[in-house]
């Protein structure tokens, strides 16, 4: 008998590329079943009509549930995959226009408009988990890859959740170090440690020979572009950091360069609004070139294996979201961190790894002691909560000015904050 997959955020346009990943690997994971949840009917029938044509052409037998109704979507699931983004993509912009207003990064994940995102998404997934817990079965996994990633998993493993988190960013590297040296993906290990967003590889393994001073040693920089950094600070670092860390580390570039662009938010709400008009198309069957342009590149592959593995228990290793349990030194055993794990049918079970550099380490603390003080002010809806922990995140600015920051969010944020504002 195979299993069921419930998709919550089916009517996502990643949802085709998600499926085609599933479809591809029938050999290693038997899905019976895939339960797309969404709140908005006619993006579902959308974005399900396609991803049920793509299945078709592949020969795919199972059955693909669209649905509206949460129980009905997770009702026996063995697996529930989270990518929903509470408030949309109007919530996005406002993530990323608001904190420019007082001379900071907008981001979507990070710094205060990662904030906010965390405030709205997770008492929701926190509510979705506990009903998973009721009605999916008995070893249900949930894999998480709504943003802030970090942050959203962090509650569900604080909770007890038999959760893991994923991000496309590790799968990227991979891949694209694979093409360098032309190998199979399987063959490349990373050692890749940190937070999510806030991570360095160390190690680059080829058939378990580590080649990353070849990749540093490249002489047109392409690397060091691509990560927002010097070749000569790559070579003295050794080590390659998430392109997340230019936030951290070149805040007034960042904030300067932005203010010449589109927001990302726009530029996706096109791309969303152009995909969603492909997908109408009936004789649609295969992703469109454009797809490739939402982002999330290599997605349903990280999503794919994760889930093979946990089904076949192939003890792979992959760069997940877990708790630490001593992985990190320094770091609390429940502090969820971003390193590589063996994956089998009992979980992930990340590898033990050398201590981060005294000022990784100083930077991930901090950034940890914000997320920690994030989920509970979004668990409990306490305002002076979540004023210390825009007080405590290393991109919020002055934390004297935490107050009219904190107001500003909740007034762009009031409908989707039902914990701080229960009256609507």
């Amino acid at each position: 008998m195979g299993l069921k997959l419930a998709v919550v955020g089916g009517g996502s346009t990643y949802t085709p590329e998600l499926v085609d990943g599933f479809a591809r690997r029938a050999d290693r994971v038997a899905i019976d079943e895939i339960a797309l949840l969404d709140i908005d009917p006619e993006r579902l029938a959308i974005v399900g009509g396609l991803a049920e044509r793509m299945l078709a052409r592949q020969g795919w037998a199972g059955r693909v549930l669209q649905t509206t109704d949460r129980d009905a979507a997770i009702d026996g699931a063995d697996f529930v995959l989270i990518q929903l983004r509470v408030g949309g993509q109007r919530a996005r912009f406002g993530d990323e226009t608001l904190p420019p207003r007082f001379g900071l990064i907008g981001q979507e994940t990070v710094g205060v408009g990662g904030f906010a995102k965390a405030l709205r998404t997770v008492p929701v997934v926190l509510e979705l988990a506990e009903a998973v817990a009721r009605r999916s079965a008995p070893t249900a996994w949930i894999v998480d890859f709504t943003n802030p990633v970090g942050i959203v998993t962090q509650a569900l493993a604080d909770a007890g959740h038999r959760s893991v988190g994923l991000c496309n960013v590790a799968i990227g590297f991979q891949r694209r170090f694979a093409a360098r040296f032309g190998v199979e993906p399987e063959r490349v290990e990373l050692e890749q440690v940190g937070l999510n967003h806030l991570t360095w590889i160390r190690a680059v393994r080829v058939d378990g020979v580590d080649r990353l001073d070849e990749l540093l040693a490249d002489a047109d920089g392409e690397l060091a572009d691509d990560v927002h950094m010097t070749q000569e600070r790559l070579v003295h670092d050794r080590a390659i950091p998430s392109y997340y860390l230019r936030y951290y580390d070149d805040e007034a570039g960042v904030i300067a360069e932005a203010k010449t662009q589109t927001t990302r938010a726009e530029e996706v709400m096109t791309i969303e609004r152009d995909l969603l008009e492909l997908y109408r198309d009936p004789a649609l069957d295969t992703k469109p070139e454009l797809l490739e342009h939402r982002g999330g590149a290599f997605y349903s592959e990280a999503a794919a294996q994760l889930i093979a593995s946990l089904t076949d228990g192939r003890g792979d290793v992959q760069v997940v979201d877990v708790r630490n349990d001593a992985t990190l030194p320094g770091l609390a055993d429940p502090d969820v961190v971003e390193v590589p794990a063996r994956i089998d049918r009992d979980g992930a079970h990340p590898i033990p790894q050398a201590p981060l550099s005294p000022s990784q380490f100083e930077l991930v603390s901090r950034v940890k002691a914000y997320e920690r003080l994030t989920i509970r002010a979004a668990v409990s809806g306490d305002t002076s909560i979540a004023r210390a922990a825009l007080a405590a995140n290393p991109l919020a600015g002055d934390p004297d000015k935490a107050d009219d920051l904190l107001e500003a969010v909740f007034e762009s944020n009031a409908r989707w904050l039902p914990r701080f504002f229960p009256d609507g």
